[in-house]
């Protein structure tokens, strides 16, 4: 983590290293694999998933600010929120990231960029209407810790694992790898095996972080404000408001979950295991303890 004056989460970096040390383990088994099944032509594959995964982790800011309609604005544009990101900067002592806005009424916000002098903080014009000062401040204090803590991307990388094992298993139907029979029926048979069992290892192990990445940024934003409680208030509010915003936007949304503030839900609960995100009372009840440390009513 780079050198700011957001809390340190020891827990947080064992898990990034525990999890990146997993997925490098499930790497080394589906190239094993390769090798077995595709003969020669599997260099080839690997070369074609590497430039994927250069591409995804290069321009992943760009990537998902244009596919959540982000579009940066200046301090003339939006002076609020420039001086929220430009008080919390200042706050965190860490550089300023570029700040956007998304033309949509889904209450939220997120952080995206491999590194700090490459990062964006973005908020919804849903989230701009709806939250106070305080609760804004909150909000943005929890991105800039995901930015501070550099698990934007190491979520980025931990994601490819399982980008990599789909691309796999299309290119290998696709093409019918294999010069020979056998060879041909392994592949068939192996590679689509191997590839979803990969990805949904893969899957797994990166909800897992992202639930306890979610729950350091709410600890070390709360603690950069001192205000644990107007983060809580926006988690409630931001929670409550999602009922209210219709179907179709929340499926639009949904893809991004991962990097929302708070999940973009369309049913009454996602299951725990599968979730992107801890759930509201979780997130509520460690505010409250942290309020309490605090003595912050």
């Amino acid at each position: 983590m780079a050198r700011t004056r957001f809390a340190p989460d020891r827990g947080l970096t064992n898990r990034m290293v525990l999890t990146m040390f997993l997925l490098g383990l499930l790497y080394v088994v589906i190239v094993g694999v390769l090798i077995v099944a595709l003969g020669k032509a599997w260099p080839l594959i690997v070369l074609i998933a590497g430039a994927v995964f250069v591409a995804q982790f290069w321009f992943s800011d760009r990537i998902a600010a244009f596919s959540m309609g982000a579009r940066e604005v200046t301090p003339q544009e939006a002076p609020e929120l420039h001086g929220a990101v430009d008080r919390l900067c200042a706050l965190a002592d860490m550089p300023k990231p570029r700040v956007a806005i998304a033309r949509t009424d889904v209450p939220n916000a997120f952080a995206t960029g491999r590194s700090q002098k490459k990062s964006l903080v973005c908020a919804t014009t849903g989230l701009l209407r709806r939250l106070e000062p305080d609760e804004l401040e909150g909000v943005l204090a929890h991105e800039l810790s995901h930015v501070a803590h550099r698990d934007v991307a190491v979520m980025t990388i931990a994601g490819f694992l399982g980008v990599l094992a789909g691309l796999i298993t299309r290119m290998a139907l696709w093409t019918g790898l294999g010069r020979s029979r056998n060879n041909q029926n392994l592949a068939f048979i192996l590679i689509p095996l191997v590839s979803a069992v990969v990805y949904v290892i893969s899957f797994l192990l990166t909800r897992l972080l992202s639930r306890y990445r979610e729950l350091s940024a709410d600890r070390a934003g709360a603690l950069l404000t001192g205000r644990p409680s107007a983060l809580a208030s926006a988690l409630t509010k931001v929670s409550g408001q999602m009922a209210r915003i219709p179907t179709r936007d929340l499926r639009q949304a949904e893809p991004f979950n991962a990097f929302f503030f708070a999940p973009a839900v369309t049913g009454e609960s996602l299951s725990r295991l599968l979730s992107s995100h801890p759930t509201l009372q979780q997130r509520l009840d460690r505010l409250a303890r942290l309020s309490g440390e605090l003595g912050r009513p």
